[in-house]
């Protein structure tokens, strides 16, 4: 991809290395008006329809606030119950309708494939909040973007890394997108641990393969973590199952609390989630014992995602070149710019 300014993000297999860094680039431009040192309008007038058709807290809101924080306005549909498409309405009139209300549209949706044909009837950039169990582009750029400057801290490089990915892989969007990112790399390790019936998909391992990467495949914790840089968990996506009782079977299946992080990893191996974690006692794949731990990123990743919004924004609306001269004062208390 070498032309942001009015493209549709609904895919990683857009994107090549330059595209990616272009993307951190802008996003690292993007901290002081996160931590609301400064304050930049550049989006001053735009609209973000805001389109959730599946239930979310962190992408939602951190979409609607990245546009915010350009200066820009957002509306937002929250559920399919509350829009045209429970009344029949497909998603190529919905998108032909909505786009002439809007600048630019987020759109989550329970279905694999449903963003990109709804971005077929849009006449306004599309961005994919995740489309079922198919991919989550803002969600593994984000990650990447979180692992790069985790290695950064100890001197270390995402080519040569080894990241293990745990829980569930089959359903997880996350770990799809990002281990195509990776593929772009050289010489990643993967341990990929999940119980069998939720393994990574074909299409992925195929992918991380051709890219020359090497791949360990185990449903066991113990003795597959001492080598990891990164430790990349997920929870049981137990809405993408057929029913609750089959999604049961897997819940808890793989914990890491303070103990085992001790005993199996590396001390300086990174945590990430994509979040939500399920901290019910039932599932609970990381413990709360591990939230003061140094080596735990999952809020630095949630920082970071909106970063990349902000990012992904100013670029597909061609603003990245604006934001400083737009620039203006925070005139209000906040603790955000003493950390």
């Amino acid at each position: 991809m070498t032309q942001f300014q009015g493209s549709h993000i609904l895919s990683v297999n857009q994107l090549n290395l330059d595209a990616v860094q272009q993307i951190f680039n802008v996003a690292s431009r993007m901290t002081p008006y996160a931590l609301r040192q400064k304050r930049t309008t550049v989006l001053d007038g735009a609209i973000l329809g805001n389109l959730f058709f599946e239930p979310s807290t962190r992408t939602r809101i951190s979409f609607g606030c990245a546009f915010n924080l350009l200066g820009g306005k957002v509306n937002e549909t929250v559920g399919m119950a509350s829009s045209s498409l429970s009344k029949g309405e497909s998603l190529y009139d919905t998108a032909r309708v909505l786009s002439s209300y809007s600048d630019v549209i987020a759109m989550r949706h329970p279905e694999a494939f449903s963003v990109k044909e709804f971005a077929q009837g849009s006449r306004v950039p599309v961005i994919n909040g995740g489309d079922g169990s198919n991919e989550h582009p803002t969600q593994a750029l984000l990650d990447l973007f979180t692992i790069q400057k985790e290695l950064a801290t100890q001197g270390q490089d995402i080519s040569g890394m080894n990241i293990a990915m745990v829980g569930d892989l089959k359903f997880g969007r996350t770990v799809h997108s990002l281990s195509r990112l990776l593929c772009m790399y050289k010489d990643v390790t993967f341990t990929l641990v999940s119980p069998k019936e939720l393994a990574m998909p074909d299409y992925v391992l195929n992918d991380i393969e051709n890219a020359g990467h090497k791949i360990t495949i185990t449903d066991q914790l113990e003795g597959n973590l001492d080598q990891a840089d990164i430790l990349y968990l997920t929870r049981i996506q137990e809405e993408r199952f057929p029913s609750q009782e089959e999604a049961n079977k897997y819940r808890g299946k793989f914990r890491l609390n303070h103990t085992i992080y001790t005993k199996h990893c590396k001390s300086n191996t990174v945590i990430m989630h994509p979040l939500p974690r399920d901290s019910r006692e039932q599932a609970n794949e990381l413990d709360n014992d591990l939230n003061s731990h140094p080596n735990l990123a999952i809020f630095r990743q949630a920082d970071n995602g909106l970063l990349i919004r902000m990012a992904l924004f100013a670029l597909t609306l061609g603003v990245d070149t604006q934001l400083e001269k737009h620039e203006c004062p925070v005139n209000w208390y906040s603790r955000k710019a003493e950390l």
